[in-house]
């Protein structure tokens, strides 16, 4: 299970005074005004892996337009200092992220589990999830790279255990014709 979270991306900068643009990639962008601390990572460009880097950022100010989140943040307080951050994700402990009911887990901990029927046998494990209009797929990478779709549906999924590495399934019939 992931022990920190992504909570968005900065794609901008916004005025003079450091503010950050920022695209929330967590399902409810209000979140944001609870978050004390966010660390930031920067990919390397090009093949220097050193160039990566991670920082630790308190939380001044939160607010919002549109669908973005206009971030301030201690310590950046010109635009100068907000242009180098462009591009950076936004990261949370998992002990930050809002309480979740029992049974229920962030889209990330599904990835990489293995799917198993009913009896059992293993169809391979979730790369990705797509989210469609009714429900989540998960999209499971088969032997020999072939795909399966499996809908997030009472009818379909059994068990969820996210813990233990594995998501049970009732195999639909014509599922792996597909």
């Amino acid at each position: 299970m992931l022990q920190e979270l992504r909570v968005g991306m900065i794609s901008a900068t916004h005025g003079l005074k450091g503010e950050l643009k920022v695209i929330p990639t967590t399902d409810d962008p209000k979140r944001f005004l609870e978050l004390k601390k966010l660390r930031l990572r920067k990919k390397a460009r090009g093949l220097r892996r050193e160039d990566e880097t991670e920082r630790e950022f308190s939380v001044e100010s939160v607010r919002f337009q549109k669908e973005l989140v206009l971030l301030k943040l201690s310590g950046i307080d010109w635009i100068e200092d907000a242009e180098n951050l462009r591009g950076s994700e936004l990261w949370i402990d998992r002990a930050d992220a809002v309480a979740l009911a029992e049974g229920e887990y962030f889209l990330g901990d599904y990835i990489g589990l293995r799917v198993l029927t009913e009896d059992g046998e293993e169809l391979g494990k979730i790369r990705s999830i797509l989210e469609t209009g009714a429900n989540y797929v998960f999209s499971v990478e088969r032997e020999g790279g072939k795909e399966l779709l499996i809908p997030n549906s009472e009818n379909c999924v059994l068990e969820k255990k996210p813990e233990e590495g594995y998501l049970r399934i009732h195999l639909l019939e014509g599922l792996l014709d597909l």
